[in-house]
């Protein structure tokens, strides 16, 4: 037998699937992300300290869906992942979805480079995206 709340749960089961489908969440106009630390062509020593900076928007933890907010992903060595989809998660795509603000690496020496992309309660980039200029480091 079936109990009430199992009825609603698959009730509610076609607007879950419609949520999920809802299209990007829209970022505000003028919104941007920026690696305030350490700056292009920078050349320092491991550990590194990458500090988020964000204008226009707020951070809000992954899973919390909120207008107007986001959280960040770093992108350390590869390309932007393909925006109209959810941003993987390996070395390469760093996920901050508790709302952190910075973060300390152990980067091997040599180039690196680090860009930032703000992304919805889903871990999908904002429409339209909002990301940062592309910065390279180097690590002695």
């Amino acid at each position: 037998m079936i109990g009430r709340p199992h009825i609603l749960f698959f009730a509610l089961l076609p607007l879950i699937a419609i949520a999920a489908d809802a299209g990007p969440t829209p970022s505000k106009e003028g919104a941007s992300v920026r690696i305030i630390s350490p700056v292009d062509g920078e050349e320092l020593d491991s550990p590194v300290t990458v500090v988020f900076g964000l204008a226009g928007m707020g951070v809000a933890p992954a899973g919390v869906e909120r207008a107007g907010t986001g959280h960040h992903h770093l992108i350390i060595d590869a390309p932007l992942p393909p925006l109209g989809q959810t941003i993987p998660t390996n070395d390469n795509y760093r996920h901050f979805g508790g709302g952190q603000t910075q973060v300390t690496l152990d980067l091997e020496p040599g180039e690196h480079t680090l860009q930032l992309l703000l992304a919805d309660y889903k871990h999908m980039p904002h429409e339209p995206p909002v990301y940062s200029e592309v910065f390279k480091i180097r690590v002695r």
